[in-house]
């Protein structure tokens, strides 16, 4: 959970502001999941902080959903070229890749669970950049 906090606070995701009066914040959650070796034994457990965006409305708090993922026609292209041009082709697992991207609209989440600031337990984090679950 603090690794995901760190890569979050790391990458400018949120600022810790108060709300807005006309605002309503989109609580958080964690999702756990365990990562497991070839052989089955345990790898890593893993904790990802995700919105619950199924409490958002739509024409309301979004108006288009999207899932930022490579069409299969691109990645067949990618690997066409590179076999005709003789590249060699690798692999890299990029952690929170699509969250990089700025938000364009106002989208307040609450403190997660577990690590609200002492003090101020009141205030809500601004998102400059995506969470998980969020549409």
């Amino acid at each position: 959970m603090l690794e995901e906090l760190k890569s979050i606070e790391k990458n400018k995701t949120w600022e810790l502001v108060d709300l807005p009066h006309h605002k309503h914040p989109i609580d958080v959650k964690w999702v756990f999941k365990t990562k497991f070796k070839p052989d089955g034994s345990i790898a890593k457990h893993k904790a990802r902080l995700v919105a619950k965006g199924f409490l958002q409305k739509p024409g309301i708090d979004f108006t288009d959903v999207f899932a930022p993922v490579a069409r299969l026609e691109t990645v067949w292209l990618v690997i066409a070229v590179a076999s005709w041009k003789g590249w060699e082709i690798g692999q890299l697992d990029v952690k929170s890749a699509f969250l990089n991207g700025p938000l364009e609209e106002e989208v307040y989440v609450r403190q997660p669970p577990g690590f609200e600031r002492m003090g101020e337990e009141h205030k809500v984090f601004k998102l400059h950049k995506a969470l998980y679950g969020l549409k």
